[in-house]
């Protein structure tokens, strides 16, 4: 039972970093383009790559992404 409890604290605390490094960001602009060279500037600026994960369209541009390292 012990090795168990241990193994379970180690994964968990293996995992812990990783789960830190993923970040959330947004930009708002009239063009696709215009969002997405927003974000990667925010990406460029954080020293990290991005994944667009959402982009909605409705009178302008809303994009998310997430920024990982």
């Amino acid at each position: 039972m012990k090795t168990i409890k241990t193994f379970a604290a180690v994964v968990a605390l293996t995992v812990l970093p990783f789960a830190s490094f993923a970040q959330s960001i947004t930009a708002t602009a009239s063009t696709l383009d215009g969002a997405e060279a927003q974000i990667a500037a925010q990406a460029h600026e954080a020293g990290a790559s991005y994944k667009v994960t959402e982009a909605n369209f409705n009178n302008g541009v809303h994009m998310t992404a997430e920024l990982t390292k």
